[in-house]
């Protein structure tokens, strides 16, 4: 026996409806080969709408940049005809690149369905395949956190992560972060993350003891400040601490990278003292040799919650059984659009069948490339431009020895050159990309460093 929506999926209408929106889109992208300037008749009219849509929205775009609606992987059409290489994906959203026709066609079913939303009441039976996974890779090497609640952003995620940590450990009431790490701008996650702007004008909602990130250049040394930091803020406040948030790679911060051994051995102060360990990886799932990055420092067997979201399309909160919510404390009249749903399910099936992890993956491979363009150029302008580069799929580098008035007009002007990219970090300040993994090419990567040289020659 088969429900009607089994037929409807299945008419030949459907299908023939996919082929011909498929090759609309390709024929379409086929016109955007490469970088192109601003039509001179479309300029006006698109300043215009830029700072009408600045007014209306409370201030103005960190780039001019709105989209025409099409792209072309790596390369996207804004919407004064120019075409630009984007390199920063939405701040690591757009995976998959600009429409992607595999991608589209997934969202397809997700848009014909009967419902716009899935929610906490009502839910397709996509949500159920989603879910199931990730709960599979999530736990494929040893992990203990089956259970997964989906949710619409990253900060949601991470709110419900903390709302179980607290829980399970009341009436703790404190938690332990990195220094500068970000963890979104809800009330909650904006003053756990370490920067006071986020939070200027907000009352205090959470107690935060942060730990100096690991430091590559002094391997123990850091592992000793951090471990006695922690020590010393548990004797301060002695069974206040209900979680660690670790953010493995530090992203916000400039695309900062962690230590295995440095993690285990603040992991084993959590352990000691009853404190749950939390992987943040709403940045860096997907983008290392692993799905997630706390598979990739290999400490699956520690972990208590995870979260996830950007590339993901849906956003979840995963966690172990004796974290598990009592009824109400998580809970969501939204949990997904439909056809993000089901763009989460192709897009986290192909990064793992796809040949994209490994050592000899796709990620390692497009980040080795980006890494030795970086690490020519550094050797013609040493005094411009250094290292470290990142990991994976995020790739970041320090300008002018992190003078953050510099690095923000290099922004500008390579987005003017035609290359999307974002300032991150403080003291140094950074630039980082975050590419779309699912379509970029070794070439597309050639041609962005190529403009980067050019930027810094500009900026004599």
């Amino acid at each position: 026996m088969k429900t009607v929506g089994h037929g409807f999926f299945q008419d030949p209408r459907i299908k023939e409806a996919k082929k011909l929106l498929r090759a609309a889109v390709e024929e379409h992208q086929k016109k955007i080969t490469g970088l192109r300037p601003a039509h001179p008749e479309l300029k006006e009219d698109y300043l215009a709408l830029l700072k009408k849509f600045g007014d209306l929205r409370g201030g103005a775009l960190f780039y001019q940049y709105l989209g025409s609606g099409i792209g072309n992987g790596a390369l996207v059409e804004l919407a004064d005809g120019s075409v630009k290489y984007d390199f920063i994906t939405g701040i690591g959203v757009h995976y998959m690149g600009h429409s992607n026709p595999d991608v589209i066609e997934a969202q397809i079913d997700g848009a014909i369905s009967n419902t716009v939303m899935n929610g906490h009441l009502q839910q397709n039976t996509d949500s159920a395949r989603l879910v199931e996974l990730l709960s599979q890779q999530a736990c494929k090497n040893g992990a203990a956190i089956k259970n997964v609640f989906l949710t619409t952003s990253g900060a949601m995620a991470n709110e419900n992560a903390i709302k179980m940590m607290f829980q399970k450990r009341a009436p703790a009431s404190r938690l332990f972060a990195f220094e500068k790490c970000f963890a979104g701008r809800t009330l909650g996650m904006a003053w756990l993350t370490d920067k006071a702007a986020y939070r200027e004008g907000l009352p205090k909602t959470i107690d935060v003891d942060y730990i100096p990130f690991y430091c590559e250049s002094d391997h123990q040394g850091s592992i000793n400040l951090a471990v006695n930091a922690m020590k010393k803020a548990i004797a301060r406040f002695p069974k206040s601490h209900a979680g660690f948030v670790m953010e493995l790679i530090q992203g916000e911060n400039g695309s900062w990278v962690g230590n295995t051994e440095y993690f285990e051995a603040l992991i084993k102060v959590c352990k000691d003292h009853d404190i749950s360990v939390f992987a943040d990886e709403v940045q860096s799932w997907g983008r290392t040799h692993e799905l997630f990055a706390f598979q990739h420092f290999k400490l699956d067997k520690h972990i208590d919650v995870a979260s996830i979201g950007k590339n993901s399309q849906v956003c979840a909160t995963f966690f172990s059984d004796d974290h598990k919510p009592r009824p109400g404390l998580v809970s969501q009249t939204f949990t997904g659009a439909s056809t993000q749903i089901a763009a989460s399910l192709y897009i986290t099936k192909q990064i793992v069948e796809g040949g994209y992890l490994g050592a000899d993956g796709k990620i390692e491979k497009l980040h080795q490339r980006f890494k030795g363009n970086l690490e020519k150029i550094a050797q013609k302008h040493p005094q411009k431009i250094k290292g470290p580069w990142g990991i994976g799929a995020m790739v970041a580098m320090t300008l002018f020895n992190g003078d953050a008035v510099k690095t923000k007009q290099f922004t500008y002007k390579l987005f003017d050159n035609g290359v999307l990219s974002f300032m991150a970090g403080a003291s140094p300040a950074r630039v980082r990309f975050l590419m779309p993994v699912l379509k970029v090419t070794l070439e597309d990567i050639d041609k962005v460093c190529e403009i980067i040289e050019k930027t810094l020659h500009e900026m004599e």
